[in-house]
C-alpha cells in the first residue's frame, strides 16, 4: 500500500475506509436481539443453543464470580490482619474449588445430555462442556448471545 499521491485521493480512501468502519453496525445490534446469522462462529448449531439454554436456565455460584472478586480485593484492602488472612487463606480457596468444582459438574452433564439428546449431530459436539462451563462464568446480563430462557425455566433439546 502507498501512500495518496494526491488530496483528493487521500479524501477518497478516507471516505472508503469510514464506509467499511460503519459496516459491522449492524452485526452488533443483531447480536444482542439473538439473529442467529449475526453469532460468532463457535455459538452456531443445535447443541450449542441447548448448553446455552442449560446454563441460563439455572443459577449458579460462578455467574457471581466477578463480583465476589471485587468483594475479596476490597476485604484485602481493610487494615485489619485477621480479615486479610482470612480472605486469602479460606474465603478464596472456597471459591476456587467451587469455581472448578461447579466448572467440571456442568461441562460433564452438558457432555451426557448432547449425547442422548442429539445422538447423530457432529457439528458443535466438541468442546460443548468448556463452552458451557465458560459461559456460566460470565454475568448473565453481559452474557452474548443473549439469553432465551429464564432462571427455572425448562428447555427444550429441539430449540436453535
Amino acid at each position: 500500500m502507498q501512500a495518496p499521491q494526491s488530496r483528493k485521493e487521500a479524501y477518497r480512501l478516507y471516505k472508503e475506509r469510514r464506509a467499511r468502519q460503519t459496516q459491522p453496525a449492524p452485526v452488533r445490534s443483531g447480536v444482542p436481539q439473538g439473529e442467529e446469522r449475526y453469532y460468532r462462529p463457535q455459538d452456531y448449531g443445535k447443541v450449542r443453543a441447548y448448553a446455552r439454554d442449560f446454563v441460563d436456565s439455572r443459577r449458579s455460584v460462578s455467574e457471581f464470580f466477578l463480583y465476589f472478586s471485587l468483594l475479596i480485593i476490597v476485604l484485602l484492602f481493610l487494615p485489619l490482619r485477621e480479615i486479610q488472612i482470612a480472605v486469602t487463606y479460606i474465603i478464596w480457596p472456597v471459591m476456587m474449588v467451587s469455581l472448578v468444582a461447579e466448572g467440571i459438574y456442568v461441562s460433564n452433564r452438558i457432555k451426557k445430555n448432547v449425547a442422548d439428546l442429539f445422538p447423530n449431530e457432529t457439528e458443535g459436539v466438541r468442546g460443548v462442556g468448556w463452552y458451557a462451563a465458560m459461559r456460566q462464568l460470565q454475568i448473565r446480563r453481559l452474557r452474548l448471545p443473549k439469553p432465551r430462557v429464564k432462571v427455572g425455566e425448562a428447555i427444550k433439546a429441539g430449540r436453535a
